[in-house]
């Protein structure tokens, strides 16, 4: 069994580095095809235009919070990224769901990690008009998702310990 868990997470771990693969190749498009054009329409409703493809350099992180801080943005993924390939192979981790949305998180990270310590910024082409929301990547997709399941799974697993305790302290007092 535990040979098994070791594998799992070993598949992870490559899973990771196929995603980091994914947003390295996703970008090196949107410099190739995107940059020159500036903006392309993917989807469009007559004149409304939903999302498009826009070439877009961003130096800080999120909603461009913390633009020009280099050197923050990327020690602190190093350290992160670093804490959740702990967190997986010291056995912490012990749900495969938990397992995968780590590795989706940790190779969001070291996709855009990439970008910073390479070009200073990270390479953003992905531009959803219809809600005027801010300009991502396919890293930011998978960071994000990860982070939320893993963050889902941590309340449902605490949800999950406190009805245990509960109901042991219930037996207890019958």
């Amino acid at each position: 069994m535990k040979n098994r868990i070791f594998n799992f997470r070993t598949a992870m771990i490559l899973m990771s580095l196929l995603l980091v693969g994914i947003d390295q190749l996703t970008k090196w498009l949107a410099v190739t095809f995107v940059k020159p054009e500036g903006s392309i329409p993917v989807l469009k409703f007559g004149d409304t235009e939903w999302i498009n493809f826009t070439y877009c350099e961003n130096t800080g992180m999120s909603f461009s919070l913390l633009e020009g801080q280099r050197f923050i943005l990327i020690a602190v993924p190093i350290i992160l990224i670093a804490l959740v390939e702990w967190y997986i192979f010291s056995g912490r981790a012990k749900d495969k769901k938990m397992i995968f949305a780590l590795a989706c998180l940790a190779g969001g990270g070291l996709g855009n990690l990439i970008d910073r310590v390479f070009l200073g910024y990270v390479v953003d082409f992905i531009d959803f008009r219809i809600i005027n929301f801010a300009i991502f990547n396919f890293a930011d997709i998978c960071a994000v998702l990860g982070g939320i399941a893993f963050a889902i799974m941590i309340i449902l697993e605490e949800n999950k310990e406190e009805k245990l305790k509960k109901a042991e302290t219930e037996d207890e007092n019958s």
